[in-house]
């Protein structure tokens, strides 16, 4: 029997029971559809993630905290408290250190934020003013932190434009504007440019205060997070990486390098390792997925059996009547397939346009790949032959 006259018989075997078709198609569309706005959405983080990256610059280092040993228990990587500003200050002031430019002393954590009566928790870091050149961070109004303000450890802060809506709203310029971090009052004299955030990392919603402020009021503390580099250029990365290092690993008197009570990575470096984040969390969403694909193709196998069962009548007449085995297989795998397939293109279609409205609402960036589009066709044919065998054996 020819390969359109099976689709014709197999359309109007489906017609006959619309409701059955109907549940059997719905699994699938429900499967394929989250498949691909999952995948959609680890895919849109991804280059979210890797555009905020790339923003700040293809030429920075970052040395952070590493790890300490103490009565042979190893501490955490980054919860050392190893980095000190005499390390930035000594960075800066070496003539052994000649491929970096700009030194940019930082401390990081978080704080709650008040204005007025509304408030938000989100990332303060003390900064030099060094660190809006280092960091590409652009002021839209107001000014950004100068030495005055270090030297007089000034209560100040320049905030993010997501910071300032969740404070202020768009109605009320948030510069002049006071703001109380740790119960202490600040006020606000810029605000920053938006350069892009995600729910990995939110780079407008920050708060920016000197760095002394920070250190000595606000949090306490006498060591760095972190200690910001801008090589000369990109060529000379890891020059400027080894320069570093070697210069660090002589200053904390460690001989070893595996011994180092800091790392440093590159833009190219931490741009892996987000890749890598991203890649984890996009297999992981596709695996939750699959889950309901895979429910969808049991359904799919159940309904075939009953249709195998109910039609028994109609498969031993066609048998007498001088019907192959092979073409009353071919009928209903052929009706498991047409099912899948139907099942399978509005799954895409509602899976492209339920992302796109979740990116529209949520800012996020609208990406659909077409290997996982096509990924999710040959998938959804795929279940209508592996689920679809069976049954049709069984006729």
């Amino acid at each position: 029997m020819k390969l359109t006259k099976l689709i014709k018989n197999g359309i109007k075997n489906l017609a006959i029971n619309k409701m059955r078709t109907g549940l059997a198609i719905l699994g699938i569309v429900i499967g394929i559809g989250s498949v691909i706005a999952l995948v959609s959405m680890g895919e849109a983080s991804k280059v979210s993630v890797q555009a905020q990256i790339q923003s700040i610059g293809s030429n920075l280092l970052t040395v952070s905290p590493g790890s300490t040993s103490s009565g042979g228990v190893r501490s955490a990587m980054g919860g050392a408290t190893t980095l000190t500003n005499e390390d930035a200050q000594a960075l800066k002031s070496s003539s052994e250190i000649t491929r970096i430019k700009n030194v940019s002393p930082e401390y990081q954590g978080r704080s709650q934020i008040i204005a007025g009566k509304n408030n938000t928790n989100t990332t303060v870091i003390g900064v030099e003013p060094v660190y809006a050149d280092v960091r590409k961070i652009i002021v839209s109004s107001g000014n950004f932190i100068n030495t005055q303000h270090l030297s007089g450890m000034s209560k100040v802060a320049v905030i993010g434009p997501t910071t300032a809506e969740d404070l202020f709203g768009l109605e009320v310029d948030p510069v002049g504007q006071t703001i109380r971090i740790n119960g202490k009052s600040f006020q606000v004299i810029g605000v920053a440019k938006s350069k892009g955030g995600s729910s990995l990392q939110n780079q407008d919603d920050r708060v920016y205060i000197p760095l002394t402020t920070a250190q000595k009021q606000v949090f306490g503390v006498k060591h760095l997070t972190s200690i910001a580099l801008e090589a000369v250029s990109e060529e000379v990365m890891t020059e400027a990486q080894n320069q570093v290092g070697f210069f660090l690993l002589n200053r904390h008197n460690i001989d070893e390098v595996a011994s180092a009570d800091f790392r440093i990575m590159s833009q190219s470096d931490i741009l892996e390792t987000a890749s890598e984040i991203t890649g984890t969390f996009t297999t992981l969403l596709s695996g939750i997925a699959a889950i309901s694909l895979v429910v969808g193709g049991i359904g799919i196998m159940n309904i075939m059996l009953m249709s195998v069962t109910e039609r028994t009548r109609e498969i031993g007449l066609r048998k007498a009547l001088g019907a192959k085995k092979k073409t009353i297989i071919s009928q209903f795998l052929v009706e498991s397939m047409i099912l899948t397939f139907v099942g399978g293109m509005i799954g895409i279609v509602i899976g492209i346009t339920g992302f796109y409205i979740y990116s529209q609402v949520s800012g996020m960036a609208f990406v659909v790949t077409i290997p996982s589009v096509l990924l999710a066709f040959f998938v959804s044919v795929g279940i209508g032959v592996l689920f679809g065998w069976y049954p049709a054996r069984k006729a």
